[in-house]
């Protein structure tokens, strides 16, 4: 099943002279979409946490969906860890919108190789 999706893509050249780009989706099968940030604190182990931000991966509004979402932790006691995974369900926030419930363990890494829990939920939705 094919499901027409638009948007547009920005290219960009960084100072090091890498070349990269962005897709940015505009709508999902005719549906626009929107995405969520999101931030937090891993837990406390092996001394340290970490905190992370971002931005999840856009889904179609106005239908039951979920997003896909990862980032790369702030660098403590000489490391960082990355997170990703797959939020929840929509939650409806009374006036309008809705957030996500999040939760996982980071990658391992460190000196004392180790990973943390995380767990949080987004912010609102944003078109």
């Amino acid at each position: 099943m094919d499901i027409p999706i638009k948007g547009f893509i920005f290219d960009s050249d960084d100072p090091n002279g890498q070349h990269s780009h962005k897709l940015y989706i505009t709508s999902w099968d005719g549906r626009p979409v929107h995405v969520h940030s999101f931030a937090g604190v891993t837990s406390f182990d092996v001394g340290h946490s970490h905190e992370y931000a971002g931005v999840t991966a856009p889904a179609p509004s106005g239908v039951p969906h979920v997003h896909e979402y990862q980032a790369e932790t702030t660098f403590n006691d000489g490391h960082t860890h990355f997170i990703r995974g797959t939020t929840g369900e929509a939650i409806p926030i009374p006036g309008g919108g809705h957030y996500h419930y999040f939760e996982g363990v980071t990658t391992v890494n460190g000196r004392h190789p180790h990973a943390h829990g995380y767990q949080g939920r987004t912010g609102n939705e944003v078109t």
